[in-house]
């Protein structure tokens, strides 16, 4: 499975700070890529401090975490947003702000999203909305790489031993912040990298390079209606 290299990692830093305190330096670009999601703006560590407190959300995931009940970085990426709202409503009761909302495009309903209240009541039309919202935004996403969703139909794995080594190549790179930097930051697959490291051909790697980096941007991004519908 392609959470197994994290995971193992997880379970081995929870005890010992040390290995805790460099695991979260590794990762400090993706936390920061989390932050400015829910912020909706560029945020700087040491200035910001929606940063302290994505960090300590992000420890919070890392002691609560159960690999049996699924993907790291959708669960820290999930409190960190929670963290985040809860220090935007005490914000907005101190400043007189009205509190961030949910709103749903055509429609005149706002929703606290702090409470909960919006994921309990939407419909399956709602839900099936907002999948075509995240695509919506997945699409722009994976523009910056070329990458269109017809590239994507073509390239998937259609085997099950095609399946098995993309999924232990997202897996390596999800485990190594070096690669998740690369891959996040820099826009670039060290094809030669993970070909050393996962000793799977370079010609397969590139065949299917389009889709390890997708899957890389859903795992790790805001897509919490369709990662369900990853092909691994």
């Amino acid at each position: 499975m392609q959470f197994n290299a994290i995971n193992e990692k997880i379970a081995e830093i929870k005890d010992d700070s040390g290995k805790l305190n460099s695991f979260v330096e590794e990762y400090k670009p993706f936390i920061a890529s989390c932050a400015n999601k829910v912020s909706g703006k560029y945020l700087n560590y040491g200035s910001d401090d929606e940063l302290s407190i994505a960090m300590m959300a992000f420890v919070e995931a890392i002691n609560s975490f159960d690999s049996s009940k699924g993907n790291f970085f959708s669960l820290s990426r999930n409190v960190i947003k929670k963290r985040l709202i809860d220090y935007y409503r005490i914000q907005s009761r101190h400043n007189n702000v009205v509190p961030l909302t949910l709103h749903m495009d055509g429609q005149n309903e706002d929703f606290d999203i702090s409470s909960g209240e919006a994921f309990q009541i939407f419909s399956d039309q709602r839900l099936a909305e907002y999948r075509r919202l995240e695509l919506g935004e997945l699409g722009k996403e994976l523009a910056a790489w070329n990458i269109t969703y017809s590239d994507l139909a073509r390239v998937s794995p259609k085997h099950s031993k095609t399946r098995s080594q993309c999924s232990k190549l997202v897996g390596l790179i999800l485990s190594q912040p070096d690669m998740m930097q690369q891959v996040m930051v820099k826009r670039y697959l060290p094809i030669t990298q993970l070909e050393k490291v996962s000793g799977i051909p370079q010609k397969t790697i590139e065949r299917f390079r389009k889709y390890i980096i997708a899957v890389v941007v859903i795992i790790t991004g805001d897509y919490t209606f369709i990662r369900d519908y990853i092909n691994l």
